[in-house]
């Protein structure tokens, strides 16, 4: 139901994933999981705090745009096991191939949260990364649905910008 506009953007060009640890992401030779390292979803708030709390001890998001800005954060960290476990079953793919990817995800802005009713909300979003030095934006309204009080992410629709 909420407007979530101008949220800023916390970037992540410091960042790197260490070969052979796809779940870990370090920030200047510093574990991101260390109360002093903002959480790549742009909140501003420590990781653990932050997607931490769901991505590392099973919390489950109370709302869509925390699952959106979750799942953003399991992209950075090439978390696929968390990617696919947030994932509507009529709609998850059976993998990702995440390790084979080359972006760095360099920030998020949520534009805009709306939940009509209670079982369902979309969330749109700009997520910017780059591959080969080159810069791209990923704007995509996404949808989810909550199923027994859990939220899924159900699919979206990317916006030529």
């Amino acid at each position: 139901m909420g407007d979530t506009a101008g949220i800023g953007v916390v970037g992540l060009q410091d960042y790197v994933t260490v070969s052979g640890l796809t779940d870990t992401l370090y920030m200047k030779n510093r574990h991101i999981s260390e109360a002093t390292d903002n959480c790549p979803c742009s909140t501003k708030q420590a990781y653990p705090l932050c997607c931490g709390r769901f991505l590392d001890a099973d919390e489950i998001p109370g709302t869509a745009e925390m699952l959106m800005r979750t799942r953003y954060t399991a992209y950075t960290l090439q978390r696929e096991d968390y990617l696919l476990a947030t994932w509507h079953p009529a709609t998850r793919p059976a993998s990702m191939d995440l390790a084979e990817q080359t972006h760095q995800w360099l920030g998020l802005t949520v534009m805009h949260h709306q939940q009509p009713d209670s079982d369902h909300a979309t969330v749109e979003f700009v997520a910017r990364y780059k591959i080969n030095g080159r810069a791209y934006r990923l704007h995509e309204i996404s949808r989810f649905v909550r199923e027994n009080g859990r939220w899924w992410y159900v699919d979206g629709d990317i916006l030529l910008d």
